[in-house]
């Protein structure tokens, strides 16, 4: 009888334990996803910034360099894939096209001296380059949390509670695969 009892409670107390395990595993889990939706959020954030920008910058370069409407077009539709992308992966992309087009903007700015001398076109040129830094710092926040969960839901005992409760991995945000040639630099 006393031994009966005795395994009763020592497998009860198992159960308690996983109880609390599993409990503990899932609220770390959450957190961690919650982490990487608002590191997310600030990423659309900074890069909603650098879009209100945009249309700012293409007026004043605009009023210099008006028979360059193709490059304004591009700008244009990037900035539209930008604000409706849904995933990371397609933020990244957008933002890719939209990186480009907007150094091509900026190329033909480079052709007009009265432009570059500009207060407002100088001004604007500024806070796009802390733009671009902001978002670098952002994306790299956003990563180092994605990193973490996904190493999270693939290490025990969490993966087993990962499995359980349809925890999935997270994508990062990634470059275009252009950014890793070394760019041709011709004098």
């Amino acid at each position: 009888m006393n031994r009966k009892w005795f395994t009763l409670a020592a497998v009860g107390g198992f159960a308690v334990i996983l109880i609390f395990v599993s409990v503990g595993g899932y609220n770390a889990l959450v957190g961690k996803s919650e982490s990487v939706d608002n590191s997310w959020a600030q990423v659309q954030n900074v890069l909603q910034r650098r879009a209100d920008l945009i249309p700012n910058l293409v007026a004043t370069v605009k009023g210099y360099a008006a028979h360059e409407k193709e490059i304004f077009e591009q700008v244009a539709n990037a900035r539209a894939k930008l604000a409706g992308a849904r995933t990371p992966s397609e933020a990244g992309a957008a933002n890719n096209e939209l990186e480009s087009a907007l150094g091509r903007l900026l190329v033909i700015a480079e052709n007009y001296p009265q432009l570059k001398a500009s207060e407002n076109f100088v001004r604007l040129q500024d806070e796009l380059a802390g733009t671009e830094n902001r978002i670098s710092v952002e994306r790299k926040r956003y990563n180092d949390d994605v990193r973490e969960f996904n190493q999270s839901i693939k290490r025990f005992p969490s993966n087993m509670v990962a499995r359980l409760f349809s925890f999935h991995n997270k994508d990062y945000f990634q470059g275009d695969a252009k950014a890793q040639q070394v760019p041709e630099v011709k004098f």
